[in-house]
């Protein structure tokens, strides 16, 4: 029955979210998801947990997340990511992108794809720091992919582009103390909600 059930459930879930930008800062913003029916679809790798404020200009930034039954209000600096720059290029929502390669949190494969055409240094969720706006982004070992489908060009009201407010204030640090402490118990199962909450 169990396995019934996997090969009846759709294979992947595709979720909606907008990203602004103007003068320095953008925010990341996850749309309300449709119903799904995916199996496995409420675990936390297959959902998105975050909306992102970032500040380019004083390099910081402000995330709340939901983290199970509880939000947080993280605010740090921004992640600081080595990036490789590859010669590889594939156009995405109609510009053209180059490939850049990295690891964040010590094991996870990331693959970028940014364009010049726009000269912010951003991303969905907290990629950042390539010399253009980062329109794709893979992490091939954990299924996830997060790639602009459009980008329209028109004028961003400076106060819609305001850092969250809600959520029990911490940094990257108190997260992963929290985090490590509430699934430190929990083996493999635990290392993947781990890595879900701190991308």
């Amino acid at each position: 029955a169990y396995d019934s059930y996997r090969k009846n459930q759709p294979q992947s879930k595709k979720l909606k979210s907008t990203l602004s930008f103007s003068d320095g800062r953008s925010e990341f913003v996850p749309a309300e998801p449709e119903e799904s029916r995916m199996f496995f679809s409420n675990n936390a790798m297959v959902n998105q947990n975050n909306t992102i404020f970032t500040d380019f200009n004083s390099g910081t930034y402000v995330s709340q997340k939901s983290v199970f039954e509880e939000t947080f209000l993280v605010k740090d600096s921004t992640r600081k990511i080595n990036w490789k720059i590859t010669d590889e290029t594939r156009e995405i929502a109609g510009f053209m992108c180059r490939r850049a390669n990295a690891l964040i949190l010590d094991s996870i494969y990331v693959v970028a794809f940014y364009t010049e055409r726009i000269p912010t240094p951003g991303g969905p969720e907290s990629f950042t720091g390539l010399p253009g706006m980062i329109l794709g982004v893979a992490l091939p070992h954990e299924n996830i992919t997060w790639f602009a489908t459009k980008v329209t060009e028109k004028v961003v009201d400076d106060k819609s582009l305001a850092p969250p407010k809600k959520g029990k204030v911490t940094d990257n640090k108190g997260l992963r103390k929290t985090l490590d402490n509430a699934i430190k118990d929990w083996g493999n199962w635990g290392k993947a909600y781990w890595k879900a909450f701190l991308i």
